[in-house]
């Protein structure tokens, strides 16, 4: 399949990524969002990202407006998938939302438009019907794209098995190692994993064994990392940590996830998007020189 037009839906931490990326990579890209706050939010982090590859020597500065040129930013649904040959979706984590916005992009897309998800712990079965092409239809789940290039291949029952090998072509195209996850399941395989730590490191923390900084100076100091959970956490954004925690029927995750509610989210602390969360942004603690001293 020969993939020009790339349309990304959700403007927020992850979908801008995937868009500059897709654009660095040649293709036409359309990002689409419900207010103009989140596309102004969006070219932001571009502007930022490139700037920082730039500076890395990983990119010509006199390259930047020809990447920028390939990406359009838009409120309108119609504009945004006109022509487009491959959708992937970054909304809000919650199914009936996602539920949503897949009947409208399933009815407004092209015949030959392949749809994807970026879901974080959702399954592509539980909405892939509602794009009325479940069988175009599978998760296609980025990482932090540039640091973390991992890309998921997830496939529902239903996914057409000749999309498996199209999206491990274009997720090498788009600088990415693709994996492949032969059944569903909430997570994939990196997120399954990263949960177990998500999940000490909040047991940890909400029943006061230690604090947020001797957690990740433990972490950091023992495997030799840039950062521990809290860290990660903040990275990840805690409203998207939140919601995957908060619907885990255990105590120890419906405790963490009052925390997260209580203390961070209802005061507007997202983590490094909102420049505040466990820790204080763009100058985390954590980075300083004498925090593992």
């Amino acid at each position: 399949m020969n993939i020009k037009t790339i349309c990304i839906l959700g403007a927020g931490t992850l979908g801008s990524r995937v868009a500059l990326q897709s654009a660095l990579s040649g293709y036409e890209v359309r990002v689409y969002d419900l207010t103009q706050k989140a596309l102004d939010f969006s070219l932001n982090t571009m502007k930022k990202i490139l700037h920082q590859l730039v500076k890395a020597g990983q990119l010509e500065e006199k390259t930047v407006p020809e990447v920028l040129g390939r990406i359009e930013f838009t409120l309108d649904p119609k504009r945004a998938v006109e022509n487009a040959d491959f959708i992937n979706e970054s909304v809000t984590e919650e199914i009936e939302v996602k539920k949503k916005v897949w009947k409208q992009f399933g009815e407004l897309a092209p015949e030959k438009t392949w749809f994807t998800t970026n879901t974080s712990y959702l399954l592509p079965s539980m909405f892939a019907e509602e794009s009325g092409r479940p069988s175009r239809f599978c998760a296609f789940h980025f990482h932090d794209v540039f640091y973390s290039r991992v890309v998921d291949i997830m496939p529902h029952p239903g996914t057409d098995p000749q999309m498996i090998p199209m999206l491990e072509e274009l997720g090498r195209k788009l600088n990415q190692v693709p994996v492949l996850v032969k059944k569903e399941n909430p997570g994939y395989i990196f997120n399954t994993m990263l949960m177990a730590l998500i999940g000490a490191a909040g047991k940890l923390l909400t029943k006061e064994v230690a604090s947020i900084e001797d957690v990740d100076r433990s972490w950091m100091v023992n495997f030799h990392m840039p950062m521990g959970p809290f860290g990660i956490l903040d990275s990840i954004g805690l409203d998207t940590a939140w919601h995957v925690t908060h619907k885990l029927p255990d105590a120890a995750s419906q405790a963490f996830a009052k925390l997260l509610k209580e203390e961070y989210l209802n005061h507007g602390k997202l983590g490094e998007k909102s420049g505040e969360g466990f820790y204080n942004y763009p100058h985390p603690a954590y980075k300083a020189k004498d925090f593992i001293l």
